[in-house]
């Protein structure tokens, strides 16, 4: 049994086709990944099928007993109802035939014809058939486990659906489609509003259903939970591979290496023959160049390779920064509910920390108090040194709608980089860069020819993503702050930004991000938001997983004078040796963890008890006193590097040597001031 089938399928929005030849089948029990880069028509695709949209070619054939569901990127829901009564419409079918069978049975405790009383049993059969196979009489029991296993909070339930937030609206058209139990599920981006918790739940409904799926996804840990083929849509066709996305990333490299070979052989060939024919076409083998000739006319070629090029983006090579480029001590944060609290971790230089944590828990107003852009309830955040700080908006205000994407990746005159403690301190970092140093740095990052030259607000939301990134090159950060950098990413862009980050040598990175594939590759340090407080994990996204599965540590809950979460001190902790990981759990205040698995569990961690207060090297003096002096002659060594490059200084070898001397006696000063200053923000606390 086929429950669907196209063939030749085509759409066009201009001269080029967006799908030119589309063929493919599903049939039960598949579960079916489509990808491709941005743009290719996934969703276009995804709309005809659905019937929201018309072909301009083609055919497509749904098995006359398939029910289908499709989710849109655009909630659609009746006003007027709650969130529990929207959910409860998508057994509107079945609540229908509850009702029948309700009327059939009434009818038939007073009918006395027994003809008419035998219908009106077969009937009552098939409709209490019906209801059995799907559940009906737990109705109320499975919207509810739906919707919380989708994010929902019971205290929700009565929610007006008007009043729900647009991610929410989604949520509950996700949970009508699950609710509806359609035999092929379409699914565009069913992960996009959900947090990582909900979607775990959603992978295992997935995976664990009888629903044949057809989905859009660019996250590839869900690709790989939730499908056992994929679909490769590029250039308008369709390839098909057998297994997950992890399984179509081995096969497509393979696929690949075959294709380029075998087209670039064909291309060798054809230039020989050219090559003959030009050179032959009338001396004495003419005849056999007309021969080839005819044959060059009856190759057929064989298409380029399907290569989906993957952009190299990459950041500025990143001065040197303090050891310690971010200090947070016990922050607190709070709005009409508590958001965090005790929150305390530090960052070294170089490290790459990822924030988890559910939607709702702060992790975006975390880092905008550690921007500066609000203000905590409680605790303190202290940027180091010679910080300069790129910030990655997920809403993408950073570029303007009204500028041309050339201009937007200039940052304003105005634009400064925070430095020093969280009340001070304030340098700019600019340069003017002339249109080929942008256009260059643009293509970076996939975006080339006239596109630099339109408005911002004209960009995809892919395209305007990539154009903010390249704004962050353009600032010469190093130290990242990222909030969700790959939300509007393909998987080809999500690749490029992985490797650009793992390649940013002696820049600091903190993000955060609901794709576990991307913080998997990404960090070496997880801050996990939890009611109490926060969670450190030295390790990745694996790391994680492996201790969420053996239990082995819980948020510190402090001493008896504080409520407090884990904190971290900057002391590394010995890591686990029965499973090898990376992952251990820092804390900090010399408190115990409470609930601590013992030394046989998997990851356990050794802990110690916290080494004396450091003593100070240095003659105290304030953080804001050590920064200025930084400063000053961090200008110096510029104003001598510049001095030594003058025409005028060059011509005198004793001149030349002067300044070099000097160079050296102000570097050997900031490499001083930099070892007082680590001190000084480490214990003038």
């Amino acid at each position: 049994m086929i429950y669907l089938s196209l063939q030749s399928v085509r759409k066009h929005f201009s001269a080029d086709p967006v799908l030119m030849d589309v063929n493919f089948e599903i049939r039960p029990g598949e579960r079916v990944g489509l990808v491709g880069p941005n743009g290719t028509g996934k969703t276009t695709l995804m709309k005809i099928i659905a019937g929201k949209e018309d072909a301009d070619g083609g055919k497509i054939e749904i098995h006359p007993s398939v029910r289908m569901g499709y989710l849109e990127q655009t909630p659609d829901y009746s006003a007027g109802r709650t969130l529990i009564e929207e959910a409860r419409h998508a057994f509107d079918e079945i609540l229908s035939m509850h009702k029948q069978a309700e009327e059939v049975a009434a009818a038939m405790a007073v009918e006395q014809d027994p003809k008419e009383l035998e219908r009106l049993a077969l009937r009552y059969d098939h409709l209490q058939t019906v209801l059995h196979t799907h559940d009906a009489y737990n109705i109320d029991y499975k919207v509810e486990r739906v919707l919380e296993g989708l994010g929902f909070a019971r205290s929700q339930f009565n929610t007006m659906v008007e009043q729900l937030s647009g991610g929410e609206q989604n949520r509950l058209m996700l949970a009508k489609l699950l609710l509806a139990e359609p035999d092929l599920m379409l699914l565009d981006e069913p992960s996009n509003h959900l947090d990582i918790e909900a979607t775990e739940w959603l992978e295992d409904f997935i995976a664990n259903g009888t629903a044949a799926v057809l989905v859009v996804s660019h996250d590839r840990y869900f690709l790989d939970k939730t499908t056992n083929r994929t679909l490769e849509l590029f250039r308008g066709t369709v390839d098909s591979y057998t297994g997950n996305f992890s399984a179509y990333w081995t096969q497509k490299a393979e696929r690949l290496a075959v294709e380029t070979k075998t087209y670039e052989k064909q291309q060798e060939e054809i230039e020989k023959a050219k090559e003959f024919i030009r050179r032959n076409h009338y001396g004495m083998k003419a005849g056999q160049a007309e021969d080839r000739r005819k044959k060059l006319e009856r190759i057929v070629p064989v298409p380029p390779p399907r290569k989906i090029e993957v952009p190299p983006m990459g950041f500025s090579k990143p001065s040197r920064s303090g050891d310690v480029p971010l200090k947070v001590v016990n922050l607190k944060k709070s709005y009409d509910r508590p958001l965090f609290k005790n929150v305390t971790f530090t960052i070294q230089r170089g490290e790459r920390w990822g924030i988890l944590g559910p939607n709702g828990a702060g992790k975006t107003t975390l880092l905008r108090c550690i921007l500066g852009k609000e203000s905590p309830d409680a605790g303190q955040t202290q940027i180091g040194g010679a910080v300069r700080i790129g910030y990655f908006d997920q809403q993408l205000h950073e570029v303007p709608d009204d500028a041309e994407v050339i201009d937007s990746i200039i940052p304003p005159k105005e634009e400064i980089v925070r430095t020093g403690e969280s009340k001070g301190g304030f340098t700019p970092t600019i340069k003017d860069f002339d249109e080929p140093k942008r256009r260059s740095m643009l293509a970076r990052f996939g975006i080339t020819g006239d596109m630099v030259f339109q408005k911002v607000s004209s960009l995809s939301g892919g395209e305007r993503c990539r154009a903010a990134m390249a704004r962050l090159c353009a600032l010469e950060a190093n130290f990242l702050i990222l909030d969700e950098p790959t939300n509007h990413l393909d998987l080809w862009a999500r690749e490029g930004l992985e490797e650009s980050l793992q390649n940013f040598d002696g820049g600091t990175v903190l993000f955060v991000s609901h794709d576990r594939y991307f913080i998997n590759q990404t960090a070496d340090h997880l801050l996990v938001i939890e009611p109490d407080g926060a969670r450190i994990i030295e390790g990745n996204y694996d790391d994680y997983l492996r201790m969420k599965k053996g239990a082995v540590s819980t948020p510190n809950k402090g001493s008896s004078k504080s409520s407090g979460s884990s904190s971290v001190d900057g002391t590394k902790r010995p890591t686990g040796a029965n499973d090898g990981s990376r992952a251990a759990a820092r804390t900090g205040n010399g408190a115990s963890p409470s609930n601590s698995a013992p030394k046989t569990n998997p990851g356990a961690v050794e802990k110690k008890v916290e080494p004396p207060k450091k003593r100070r090297k240095f003659p105290y003096r304030k953080v804001a006193e050590i920064e200025a002096d930084i400063e000053k002659t961090e200008q110096e060594i510029a104003d001598l590097q510049e001095k030594s490059l003058d025409p005028a200084t060059l011509r005198d070898g004793a001149a030349v040597k002067q300044v070099l001397n000097e160079i050296a006696q102000a570097q050997q000063r900031l490499e001083y001031l930099m070892e007082h200053w680590e001190e000084a923000s480490e214990l003038n606390w």
